[in-house]
């Protein structure tokens, strides 16, 4: 077994300090799985998506069952509470306490069995519901409940949560679809919970165990409050909230223990395992969204939506819709809307019967137009016209945070309620009616077709005056969904924030009863204490009021640049802020789609994720010398496997920049530790590039010659299976310079093609073809070759190294250039470090904010030029008829996306575009040369672009944008990639 060893912080009392000690060597002889109880593992499991903050005693991952049977009897024999968890999206607190967490995600993460026969699966705690979902789709399955966090959530946090989603009008809730769970009890025991029979469970209530009780006594308790639990539930059937005695209570012949631990939050069992059942997966969706001028004027709408049959009704306000429009990731949805609403309604229509569903559609549209709902509907009936909305719809809560500004951020506390979609309207309308009395701001969306919306008002709770007002809504807001009937906790359970209210909601007999269940499962209250029942108040343990002031630090980098939103001159606080923007909701753990969290998707550890990362940062810098603390071995092996690929700046809907955050972090610890010559050579990647050039062919030796790669292994790291660049003699800088001069029209002005420190000395043709293209678009081309932008140095953590040459090349710049004239280039992470990081570098340089303005895609005058008929590509090509198969670059998809590059692609004549959904390639400038970074390298590119390109045919044309990109993939797959200007320029040629 691994053990993760670190100092206990200094605070911490000796009592506790030895019970971690003994603990941990006690686990570490039990278990397989994993064990880590340093400072700073223990910091990343403080938290969950909820507003709190709870340091736990240490973290365990258990490999299977058995290992997490032994942490529970270690932790139970030690007097520590449990904490089961999974991808820690638990919104109210749920996957937060003292004691020891169990993840259950790293390695608890099969489909033991997918039975299409009998529409079920059998699966660990930790598998995905999207992951599920991929598994059963061949087989025309899915699982029901249909959550906006799919992509990471796993199928035990639902279960823990009793989870739902948009499709719950149609398919219930997670306790709709469970049949067994296997499961840890609070002894030690491991039982299968199952639907049983009345003589079955007399039997088992024989056994003199925990089980045994559990089926002798239960019964006992659900018969002595029969009319507690008759009257005491609320009345609508979307329940997340109290345990389930009215399920048991409902069944005279039946016994069912499985569905009764849905939604207890780890608090009476631990699953291990679920038998789930499946539930056929239409083939087709339509969409209708409905444009509305208010939010009411939306809810009205709902009835009639309802009216026909839909899979779900989905509210979204301005305020989501607006924030949408600020991002790359969602910004094409702006293009599909009609006016600026103010809601938007999406009603889903799903089946087989494709003439049905329109139909439906048809039907609905006609209705909200005879009653005067909305003043547009856009329908969406393809998955082209429908991706758009999807993602956005999905990506609510994630856009609503986006606009926190420091501390005041969007808080869940009251953002679960549901009543009766008929009473939704009124409901919503004195809803806002408290907020407006409390002078709170929040954002509307959710699910009308149950009426739950999801309401999260803005406060800072580093204020007291917050806190307290918080509570008084949260009160007001519980009393009021009891006048219609509803629940205060609807899909994303009690947890911390709502447990506090349940005797009032319940009654005390009920309550009283629900105790009592939880002293039967859990009488030395070891599993998740402090939830569901004698929980604390709601404003104890507050992760934000919590947090001590920041220390100054003086920062190299600008943090308000990248959206810190706090910080003073000599970076109080500003560093921090920027990595404290987290607030967990683990987008950055998903997995099959986009690019966001690389190094996760290739090792599945809460430390490789972005979020991780920022909790490392966050602790490092609220230290009392946040400086010496940027030096800690263990937070740079925190961020070790960033590979600063920039998805998070764009993908993270909160914009965490950690490829910025990295490169400060590094900075600090070269202060403190010198940099390693690694660094200094990477750093001075053009000069040895341009020296290789000069000596070319001779350079290219040492990188055929396995002893000096065995060589350069040991001495620097490089590491002996990476293939090294080939350098070329007849480079871009001297084709240029000896070339003879242009005979094509000036008729666009001059542009200044930047000469990057890679395709220059290696694959000049990139080069020689973007200039004779632009050339013979209008342009006068200039050729910048003489300065380093600083990409690579700023990658090494050599940020004053950075700066200076971030310095000379705006100034070169900005003196040698005609004002206003655009600057391009063919290496994104040499053309976007311009328009991004030297502002971060320089924010208060002129000559830097100018030359950033006037940065463009060489692709984006391409296709301009050809639209104008400056650019002719031949239809005879040898390209016509070919597919092209195309793999953008992290950071020109986090900075403008690749829409540009895809347009030019599109405009060559006869090819088929096919731009590849294959995330960071994984090579990422340097990372992948590096020996002890290799493996990780290739198992991110395994992941989805080897198998994407090697899948293809031999005529498809691989392209590119990225130098790193092109090497990866010839080093993977033995296929070479074209930069998309190569292939124009062979459309454009003579002969």
């Amino acid at each position: 077994m691994t053990i993760t060893r670190g100092e206990r912080p200094a605070h911490e009392s000796a009592e506790n300090q030895e019970l971690a000690r003994t603990l941990q060597r006690d686990l570490a002889r039990d278990l397989d799985g994993e064990v880590q109880f340093d400072d700073y593992t223990r910091q990343l499991f403080a938290r969950d998506a909820s507003m709190y903050a709870i340091t736990p005693l240490g973290v365990v991952f258990p490999r299977n069952a058995d290992d997490v049977a032994a942490a529970v009897a270690a932790a139970a024999a030690h007097q520590v509470s449990v904490v089961p968890r999974g991808a820690g999206t638990s919104l109210a607190g749920q996957t937060v306490g003292p004691g020891l967490v169990l993840d259950l995600s790293r390695y608890m993460n099969n489909i033991v069995e997918l039975d299409a026969g009998s529409g079920t699966a059998l699966v660990e705690a930790g598998v995905v519901q999207d992951q599920l979902n991929r598994a059963a789709s061949p087989w025309g399955l899915m699982f029901g409940p249909d959550t906006s966090t799919s992509n990471r959530a796993t199928i035990g946090g639902m279960i823990g949560n009793n989870s739902a989603g948009s499709g719950s009008v149609r398919h219930g809730m997670t306790i709709d679809h469970v049949r067994e769970l296997d499961v840890v009890l609070s002894d030690a025991s491991r039982v299968r919970l199952d639907r049983v029979d009345e003589a079955t469970r007399a039997h088992r209530a024989t056994r003199p165990t925990l089980e045994g009780a559990l089926y002798r006594e239960l019964p006992e308790i659900v018969r002595a409050n029969h009319a507690a639990i008759a009257d005491g539930f609320p009345a609508h059937w979307r329940r997340a909230c109290g345990y389930r005695l009215d399920r048991l209570a409902r069944e005279d012949t039946v016994f069912d223990l499985a569905k009764f631990v849905v939604g207890s939050e780890g608090t009476l069992a631990v699953a291990t395992s679920a038998l789930v059942d499946l539930v056929p997966k239409p083939s087709r969706t339509v969409i209708a969204v409905g444009h509305f001028t208010s939010v009411a004027g939306a809810i009205d709408a709902t009835q009639d939506a309802l009216a026909c049959d839909p899979a779900a009704v989905e509210l979204m306000d301005r305020t989501i819709l607006d924030l949408s429009r600020r991002k790359i990731e969602y910004a094409s949805l702006g293009d599909l809307l009609n006016g600026d609403p103010e809601a938007l309604l999406f009603v889903s229509f799903s089946g087989d019967d494709e003439a049905e569903l329109l139909g439906q559609l048809k039907r609905l549209t006609g209705m909200w137009s005879r009653n005067g709902h909305g003043y547009h509907t856009l329908r969406a009936v393809t998955p082209a016209q429908q991706a758009s909305l999807l993602k956005v719809r999905k990506a609510g809560l994630g856009l609503l945070m986006a606009a926190s500004e420091g501390t005041r951020r969007p808080l869940a506390f009251v953002e679960d309620t549901a009543v009766d979609p008929i009473h939704l309207t009124e409901y919503t309308r004195r809803f806002k009616e408290v907020l407006d009395r409390h002078e709170m701001t929040a954002g509307f969306y959710g699910h009308c077709s149950v009426g739950c919306l999801h309401i999260r008002p803005y406060l800072d709770l580093t204020d007291p005056a917050d806190v307290v007002k918080m509570r008084s809504v949260a009160v007001e807001i519980k009393d009021l969904v009891a006048e219609y009937g509803g629940v205060n906790s609807s899909e994303h359970g009690d947890g911390l924030a709502r447990s506090e209210f349940n005797r009032e909601i319940f009654g005390d007999a009920l309550y009283d009863a629900m105790r009592q269940v939880k002293r039967l499962f859990d009488p030395d209250n070891v599993l998740n204490p402090g939830k569901i029942v004698d929980a604390p108040s709601m404003t104890d343990n507050l992760r934000d009021a919590a947090l001590p002031p920041a220390e100054p630090l003086r920062t190299r980098l600008s943090f308000e640049v990248i959206g810190a939103g706090a910080g003073s001159a000599d970076g109080t606080g500003a560093m921090r802020a920027a990595a404290d923007r987290c607030m967990n909701i683990g987008l950055c753990r998903k997995s099959g789609s986009g690019t966001m969290c690389p190094s996760y998707m290739a090792t599945r550890k809460e430390e490789d994720s972005t979020r991780g990362r920022a909790a490392a940062l966050v602790k490092a810098l609220s230290e009392p010398d946040p400086r010496a603390a940027l030096g800690d071995e263990r937070l740079h092996e925190v961020l070790d496997l960033c590979l600063m690929c920039k998805a998070c700046k764009s993908e993270c809907p909160l914009g965490v920049d950690m490829a910025t955050l990295k490169s400060e972090a590094l900075s600090h610890h070269h202060d403190i530790h010198g940099v390693p010559l690694r660094s200094r050579l990477f750093g001075s990647i053009r000069f040895l590039n341009r020296l290789g050039s000069a000596t070319a062919p001779l350079s290219n030796l040492p990188g055929r010659i396995p002893l000096v790669r065995r060589l350069m292994d040991r001495t620097v790291g490089i590491a002996p299976a990476r293939p090294l660049p080939v350098f070329v003699r007849q480079n871009l800088t001297r084709w240029f310079r000896r070339r003879k001069n242009t005979t094509h029209p000036i008729t666009q002005g001059t542009v200044t093609y930047l000469a990057d420190s890679f395709t220059t000395f290696t694959e000049p043709d990139i080069g020689r073809a973007a200039v004779q293209l632009l050339e013979r678009a209008g342009w006068d081309v200039r050729l910048e070759s003489g300065v380093c932008c600083g990409r690579s140095s700023l990658s090494k953590g050599l940020v004053d190294d950075a700066k200076n040459k971030a310095r000379h090349l705006a100034d070169t710049l900005s003196k040698a250039t005609e004002a206003g004239s655009p600057v391009v280039g063919c290496e994104p992470s040499c053309l976007m470090t311009l328009r991004d990081e030297h502002l971060s570098l320089l924010p208060d340089d002129p000559a830097v904010k100018d030359i950033a303005g006037r940065v463009r895609q060489v692709e984006e005058l391409l296709v301009e030029a050809i639209d104008d008929g400056r650019l002719r590509p031949r239809e005879d090509s040898w390209l016509a008829g070919r597919t092209l198969v195309y793999h953008g670059h992290c950071h020109q998809k986090a900075e403008v996306g690749t829409a540009a590059t895809v347009a030019l692609l599109n405009r060559i004549p006869g090819v088929s575009v096919v731009e590849l959904d294959a995330g960071c390639c994984g090579m990422a400038g340097s990372f992948g040369f590096e020996s002890e970074h290799y493996d990780v390298s290739m198992t991110v590119g395994e992941d989805r672009l080897f198998p994407a390109i090697t899948a293809e045919p031999a005529e498809t044309v691989v392209v590119a944008t990225g130098v790193s990109c092109r090497q990866q993939i010839f080093h993977g797959t033995a296929r070479d990639a074209w930069h998309p200007v190569q292939l124009l320029w062979e459309a454009v040629a003579s002969e």
